[in-house]
């Protein structure tokens, strides 16, 4: 029953915009005041929250608003009134749905209650929605129970409390729930027993709104057909669709009751439509905080636009995707966008390239390349105007003046939209990219970006790529990354599971397998804990390439517990505009603990720490390996970490706080220990030891400091007496200062144990 349907009956009030002449600040009687002119109230055209809405002063103690037109109360009907309101400033109110209980001939119905329960506001800008239920019969849910004596009511509101206070009301509503009252031998309402015709072109949204009032409770049934929706829709009610809808891309469809893809999937007939549509909805005040995708699989022939989907260039409240799988199409759509062009490069302005050729050719969002650039430099704005591209990380030495190359991958879900997105969950999604398309883009600003449980098979280019600083604080919990380049050699793979360019990425106990490179990671403050990443190949005594490549030079990291196999850890400073030390700290703030190495047939001269600077000047002052099982198979290898000296060398004078402690080795024909304690005996007698330590410090480093010298058993001379003075020691000694020197007051002979160091405390 809706007698707003089968009877044509006025219930809900006109809108505020209509104007304030048919609203009372009485009780709405004929002749009663209004708020048209009062200098306490407003019409606000354009509330952030309610578009229209009326803007009032509480100045009296119960501060009423009454419609003067009549809403009819008939015998058997309940109707539900309701408003929002959010408080503006001043004192907080109390707020009740009221009503005037008209009887005939005009008169007040005495005796019946006419207010509502009072909700009391408690902060400002907060909505809150109030209601109330009018009806005849004394039924539990009905606030003001009138009987048969009245047959209409001026319906409103009343502020009550202290005074003083500004708020803002939102249209009032008024609902025929009668059939929350009355049982019915049917669990659904049918939009077209509310005009609906589903021919794809007569706008039926009305009817679907009706429909949904009619409901209370019950489904709402889409029968066979096309219904075009003029206008969004928000469904209170669960919707059964056997046909399907249609609506302009801004429009959306809200299901509150049942919110997940497969019901978008039913509505719009298509899985990518109904996962983009199902997206909007969940920026978009679906009052949910997840969308389930059902387990489904989504086909997709071409990346989604994810901000074009959502209609929105920000986001940053949390929501969760779940539950399904994205499944990549061959189809052009994925083609690469490549293009070059000639630019110019200043490192007084890093982060720019400037005079840049056909600059609208290039894609936002591209890989760039060229000489002096580092790994994973992206495009993250241009303009066209000026000629000028931003870059979302520096390069470290091109050419005043060069032609560079700007690869766009095209990815499953691109956020690149978004001027920035945060706070954005995916769990237990498979991405099969299938060997033809990349798998997420995130957006350019943005934090808390989580992926938990997810699975990303066969990327061809990236698995996540960050093109600006949308990876703050990215987390990566349990996921697995299956490459498409497993057969082919370890050296000849460009695929890149993820970078970060941001700081504080969580990356724990996922798994990579035989990508190019598993991860880039620009910023600091990185936990890296409890991983397996292997990039070994078939290629006999074979090189291998960086697993996890650092770009800054003071890391402020830690990684802990990872299986580090058939890869390297690459330390460098490619993304500094002046890679040449100056003022900034030098490579330091690593911590590698608990970790498993391993590797086999691999070339002798392959180890597991490099260090790698692109500028000159630079010394280590902070790096702790300690408690870590280094093991090579199927061939020893000559040591596990050098220095790439390839660009420049590091400066070993300044060495400090460098430990490698507690490790094992097997397999490696040179164990690295800082501090070393080693034994050494001097055969006969010589006024100067000279002792080899250099086998054992770190990185090729100097034997900077020695903390400790203990004789075992006696020193002699030449005539086998005990001398008992001690020598004085000589550090950094050598050609390469990398020896230790006793020197004794005379030639002794004997056995000495000593503790030398690479770097010093401070």
């Amino acid at each position: 029953m809706n007698k707003a349907i089968t009877d044509g009956l006025m219930l809900t009030p006109p809108r505020f915009a209509d104007g304030l002449d048919v609203w009372s600040s009485e009780d709405g009687t004929p002749g009663s005041a209004t708020y048209d002119g009062v200098p306490n109230a407003a019409f606000v055209p354009a509330d952030q929250d309610f578009g229209g809405c009326l803007e009032l002063v509480k100045t009296v103690s119960v501060q009423k608003l009454r419609w003067t037109g009549e809403t009819p109360v008939l015998p058997g009907c309940y109707l539900r009134v309701s408003a929002r309101i959010k408080a503006v400033s001043g004192n907080l109110p109390g707020v009740r749905i009221a009503a005037w209980a008209g009887g005939p001939g005009g008169v007040n119905v005495g005796g019946v209650v006419q207010v509502g329960p009072t909700t009391t506001l408690t902060s400002y800008g907060d909505i809150v929605e109030v209601s109330a239920i009018i009806g005849s019969g004394n039924r539990m849910g009905v606030d003001m129970v009138w009987g048969d004596a009245a047959i209409y009511g001026h319906v409103g509101l009343d502020l009550t409390g202290a005074s003083g206070g500004v708020v803002r009301i939102d249209d009032f509503e008024v609902e025929d729930v009668t059939s929350a009252f009355h049982r019915t031998m049917m669990d659904w309402v049918d939009v077209r027993d509310f005009g609906a015709i589903g021919d794809g072109i007569a706008d039926d949204q009305p009817a679907f709104e009706a429909a949904d009032l009619a409901a209370a409770g019950r489904d709402v049934l889409v029968p066979a057909g096309t219904y075009f929706l003029g206008a969004s829709q928000t469904f209170e009610n669960a919707v059964r669709f056997e046909g399907t809808v249609t609506m302009a891309t801004e429009d959306r469809l809200i299901l509150r009751r049942n919110f997940d893809f497969p019901s978008y999937a039913d509505a719009f007939g298509d899985e990518v439509l109904g996962f983009r549509k199902a997206f909007q909805a969940l920026l978009n005040f679906s009052d949910h905080e997840s969308l389930d995708l059902g387990g489904r699989r989504i086909e997709l022939d071409g990346p989604i636009d994810m901000a074009e989907a959502a209609g929105l260039e920000t986001y940053e409240i949390r929501r969760v995707i779940r539950n399904g799988q994205i499944n990549c199409l061959a189809s052009p759509n994925w083609d690469e966008e490549t293009h070059t062009s000639f630019a110019s490069y200043n490192s007084s302005n890093p982060g720019q390239l400037t005079g840049v050729a056909n600059v609208a050719n290039i894609v936002v969002g591209s890989l760039v390349e060229g000489a002096g650039v580092g790994r994973e430099v992206y495009v993250t704005s241009k303009n066209e105007g000026a000629g000028t591209v931003e870059l979302s990380r520096n390069l470290y030495g091109p050419a005043a003046g060069q032609t560079y190359t700007f690869r766009r991958f095209k990815y499953a879900l691109d956020f690149s939209g978004f001027t920035k997105h945060s706070r954005l969950t995916f769990t237990d999604v498979d991405f099969d990219c299938n060997g033809i398309a990349s798998g997420i883009l995130l957006a350019p600003a943005g934090e808390l970006f989580h992926l938990r449980d997810c699975w990303f098979t066969k990327p061809k280019n990236r698995g996540i790529s960050s093109t600006g600083r949308g990876c703050q604080d990215f987390q990566m919990d349990r996921c697995h990354f299956i490459s498409n380049e497993q057969a082919i050699p370890a050296t000849d793979r460009q695929s890149i599971a993820f970078n970060i360019n941001a700081n504080d990425s969580k990356i724990r106990d996922s798994r990579f397998q035989r990508m190019g490179t598993t991860m880039v990671l620009a910023g600091n403050g990185h936990l890296i804990v409890g991983n397996h990443w292997f990039q070994g190949d078939n290629v006999v005594d074979g090189p291998r390439v960086a697993g996890l490549v650092l770009t800054e030079t003071n890391v402020k990291s830690v990684l802990t517990g990872n299986y580090i196999d058939n890869c390297f850890i690459e330390w460098t400073n490619e993304h500094d505009a002046t890679p040449d030390f100056g003022t900034e700290f030098s490579f330091g703030g690593l911590t590698v603990t608990g970790n498993i190495f391993t590797c086999n047939d691999v070339a002798a001269w392959f180890s597991w720490l490099v260090i790698k600077p692109y500028g000159t000047g630079h010394f280590i002052q902070g790096l702790s390996v300690v408690g870590n099982t280094f093991k090579s198979l199927n061939g020893n290898i000559d040591r596990i970490e050098p220095l790439d000296s390839s660009i420049a060398d590091l400066d070993f004078s300044r060495t400090r706080n460098v430990t490698f402690g507690g490790n094992t080795f097997n397999g490696i024909s040179q164990n690295t220990i800082n501090p070393v304690t080693l034994e050494f005996n001097q055969p006969g007698v010589a006024t100067n030891w000279q002792l080899d330590v250099s086998g054992y410090l770190p990185f090729g480093g100097w034997s900077r400091e020695v903390t400790g010298i203990v004789m075992e058993g006696p020193v002699e001379n030449a005539a086998s007496a005990t001398v008992w003075a001690q020598p004085y020691v000589t550090t950094n000694d050598g050609p390469d200062n990398n020896l230790v020197r006793l020197t004794w007051p005379e030639p002794v002979t004997g056995r000495v144990h000593i503790t030398a160091r690479v770097d010093r405390p401070i």
